[in-house]
């Protein structure tokens, strides 16, 4: 009794490490507890097959297309939109982001603008992106970047504005130059920060996949859940649901060990 006292003492208390074992035990149940309400309520008849399909008809929707090839199709068409788009505006936002939290005449510059942007919707840009641009890929991947590049830019440089002015003074004070401040501490400064607003951003970029291939698209998971609205197929729909978050976590945990990787000192 004094031990389960003790372990639920740990659990409650903020910041206090637990075991490994516990943190995977307590992942596995939340993932049990959603599954198992969702095939209460789709076995149950609680509700309708028409509006909740059952797992074991996901299950079947993904063999059916996957035996075929239909569902790696369209899986890589929308990771190659997904990714295209994210690192064009990665590569873009990042060295910005320094810039404008870094130099105040950067900031002043561009901040006005990238906020009136960034409230923008970007369902309502679509129809002048087809226009502009046409249909296809580049147009999805256009959609991509519109969705994510100023929200990078916004955090981006917030973390480059975080950055301790007492260690660039101390930077200075050992006779470093403004390029030296600007590429040996700002940058490796802001590195952990700018990972986790890579990781954060990542995940809008899977958000904004379904509402850059509903129009004008032929291919991806997107399309197909469109489609199958169109007949009436629920269980694809919740399929490519699963498939674009499944997709998500993968991408978020390849950032996590990056993390780790170029930037332990600091975890």
């Amino acid at each position: 009794m004094a031990t389960r006292t003790s372990w639920l003492h740990r659990c409650l208390t903020p910041k206090v490490e637990l075991p490994a074992q516990l943190l995977l035990g307590a992942s596995v149940l939340g993932w049990l507890l959603v599954i198992g309400l969702w095939a209460g309520l789709s076995y149950g008849g609680v509700v309708p097959s028409m509006f909740l399909p059952t797992p074991g008809a996901v299950l079947q929707a993904a063999a059916r297309l996957g035996t075929d090839g239909t569902l790696a199709k369209h899986m890589w068409a929308s990771v190659e939109v997904v990714m295209i788009g994210f690192v064009v505006s990665s590569l873009v936002a990042v060295p910005l982001g320094l810039l404008m939290g870094s130099f105040r005449i950067v900031q002043a510059f561009l901040e006005p603008l990238v906020n009136f942007i960034r409230y923008l919707p970007v369902t309502s840009f679509v129809p002048l992106f087809i226009l502009w641009i046409g249909i296809g890929l580049e147009q999805r991947v256009t959609v991509i970047i519109f969705g994510v590049f100023f929200q990078q830019l916004v955090m981006i440089a917030d973390v480059s504005k975080g950055v301790a002015k007492d260690l660039v003074n101390a930077s200075y004070t050992l006779g470093s130059n403004r390029r030296d401040v600007l590429f040996h501490v700002l940058g490796p400064a802001s590195l952990p920060g700018v990972l986790d607003c890579l990781r954060v951003t990542m995940g809008w970029a899977w958000t904004y996949l379904v509402v850059a291939e509903l129009v004008a698209a032929s291919s991806g998971l997107g399309y197909i859940s469109l489609k199958a609205m169109r007949g009436f197929q629920v269980d694809v729909i919740f399929l490519a649901i699963a498939i674009i978050g499944l997709l998500g976590l993968v991408t978020d945990q390849l950032f996590r060990v990056l993390r780790l990787k170029v930037a332990s000192w600091a975890q």
